[in-house]
């Protein structure tokens, strides 16, 4: 169960991710990233973590004796020791590195930056999620100091 919601996740954010960089932004496609891509992997997310968090599926191993939760490393650790847990994990990540992608690339085109500057900005953001965000951020910031525009 556990590797079909892992691989389906991943393949939808893929799918999103590759319509963001490569295809032109239509109306539909950024709707499409918003809620067919965002939105179901947010929903994946908010059913597994619940499901993993209340133990009504794959119960987290209490080894070591720490519950799972988000209060210590090691209730971070036990919430992370499940194949549940880890592939829930990876759904939040896919969900908010395609959310900032999806953020990045409507602000970069509202601003006038090409489509060659954002590929890689987005790139990074697939790949390194916070570093993508991080890098656009510089360059948007960057590109307001000085008052013009990069193409």
């Amino acid at each position: 169960m556990w590797d079909t919601a892992f691989g389906t996740a991943n393949a939808l954010a893929m799918i999103m991710w590759a319509g963001l960089i490569l295809l032109p932004r239509w109306p539909a496609l950024l709707a499409a990233v918003l809620y067919a891509g965002v939105g179901l992997l947010c929903l994946a997310y908010t059913v597994g973590l619940i499901g993993i968090l209340t133990g009504a599926f794959d119960p987290v191993p209490l080894g070591s004796g720490e519950a799972a939760s988000f209060s210590t490393i090691e209730g971070v650790r036990a919430i992370f020791s499940s194949d549940g847990g880890v592939t829930v994990g990876w759904i939040h990540y896919l969900a908010f590195d395609l959310f900032a992608g999806l953020w990045i690339a409507r602000d970069a085109d509202a601003k006038g930056f090409s489509r060659l500057l954002q590929a890689p900005i987005l790139l990074a953001t697939f790949f390194a999620g916070p570093l993508g965000l991080f890098l656009w951020l510089a360059i948007r910031e960057r590109r307001a100091r000085a008052g013009g525009r990069w193409q």
